[in-house]
């Protein structure tokens, strides 16, 4: 039996965390060759994500330039990608999630009428506007993908009302199955998470509030009202909030311009995710709008407010584990002084309960794959 060549995509470090399980899963099978092209969206937290998963791209676009708008981003992706499957021909691309990579690459990909895998599947806000641009590309992956891996039956359900009729499969999120293994190499070698264990002693006893924030509908404004919100919060001495800051620098020079006082808000440059995974389960809650970040903290019965509107996540929502504060100061406040300071409040959402999956998506996923694999071999 031939082998079957599989491209996987990637361009940014969640991307990279999500798919790395699945490429271990994949290389698994004796039927798949598997090829992997970065973008390099997300340069720096890319390679860290990379270097330590162990996974040298066999193409390398490194597609960003400074102030590079979403146009010229998304063309610079399609002939890029395209150039590289004209070049080094396979049987099918698998894509992640809502990225201008994942996009252009399913694009890419059906021009030249070669099968998408779509991992993390289904998942919608409502609003094409919330999360942004990521909603639309969600939308646009779905009529070119044959496979679509949601990770939850309401994923698998948003998929049937626009009308995919088959190849939907649900198979748990792979950001739980990176995280798990991730977690377990933490814990055997605790020199890998180096970035947090610089930060530790800072803690000091105190109760940690982890934050994440780069959305770019949150840009300007929401922004502003995050700052001023972690600010009030660390009024409070009792507390400590780490804050990883995105690189872009429209996050970075809001909250150097407004947090720079503040001593009990340890602002740091982004942590490789060994660093993450370790100061998350360090944590006592998480502020963010990240959309990963809602399926890792309930996986290690962390409550998470979500800075966002809305979220293309609510199984997290609905479990109690998650819930959604948008960016107002005063309603951030006053969801986390509750968490704070009501215990039962606390142990309500900190229920160790997870909707996003137990740990096995990436092998479900492979097996999946491996099998239309077989047929192809067959036809």
């Amino acid at each position: 039996m031939s082998r079957r060549r599989i491209l996987i995509l990637f361009g940014t470090r969640p991307e990279a965390i999500k798919l790395f399980p699945v490429i271990r899963a994949l290389q698994a099978f004796p039927t798949i060759e598997v090829l992997t092209c970065a973008t390099a969206q997300h340069r720096d937290m890319l390679d860290q994500v990379l270097g330590i998963a162990g996974i040298r791209p066999d193409h390398d676009l490194d597609i960003m330039e400074p102030g590079q708008t979403l146009d010229r981003l998304t063309a610079r992706l399609l002939t890029g990608i395209g150039g590289v499957l004209d070049t080094d021909p396979v049987d099918r691309v698998i894509v992640q999630g809502d990225t201008a990579t994942a996009m252009a690459g399913a694009l890419a990909a059906y021009y030249r009428k070669i099968p998408v895998a779509h991992v993390e599947a289904g998942l919608r806000s409502g609003n094409i506007l919330h999360p942004w641009p990521e909603e639309v590309n969600r939308r646009m992956i779905a009529p070119i993908a044959d496979l679509h891996f949601a990770p939850t039956e309401i994923a698998a359900a948003a998929l049937r009302r626009e009308a995919i009729t088959s190849g939907i499969h649900v198979t748990g999120n792979s950001v739980i199955d990176a995280l798990h293994q991730t977690l377990a190499a933490v814990e055997a070698r605790p020199a890998l998470a180096a970035g947090w264990q610089d930060v530790a002693p800072a803690i000091d006893g105190r109760r940690l509030i982890l934050v994440t924030t780069h959305r770019r509908e949150n840009f300007g404004g929401g922004l502003e009202a995050i700052a001023d919100a972690l600010l009030r919060i660390a009024a409070d001495p009792a507390v400590v909030l780490l804050f990883p800051v995105h690189p872009n620098p429209a996050v970075g020079a809001v909250m150097e311009r407004m947090l720079a006082s503040q001593a009990n808000i340890l602002r740091v440059p982004p942590f490789d995710y060994p660093s993450f995974v370790a100061a998350l389960a360090a944590a006592s809650l998480v502020l963010t709008d990240s959309g990963g970040v809602q399926e890792e903290a309930p996986a290690l019965g962390k409550p998470v407010l979500v800075m966002r509107e809305t979220t293309e996540r609510p199984e997290g929502v609905a479990a109690g584990t998650a819930r959604l504060v948008g960016t107002d100061a005063d309603r951030i406040v006053a969801e986390v002084r509750r968490l704070l300071d009501d215990q039962t409040a606390y142990a309500a959402m900190a229920q160790a309960h997870n909707p996003f999956g137990d740990g096995q998506a990436a092998a479900r996923i492979a097996r999946i794959v491996d099998a239309g694999t077989r047929l192809l071999s067959r036809a």
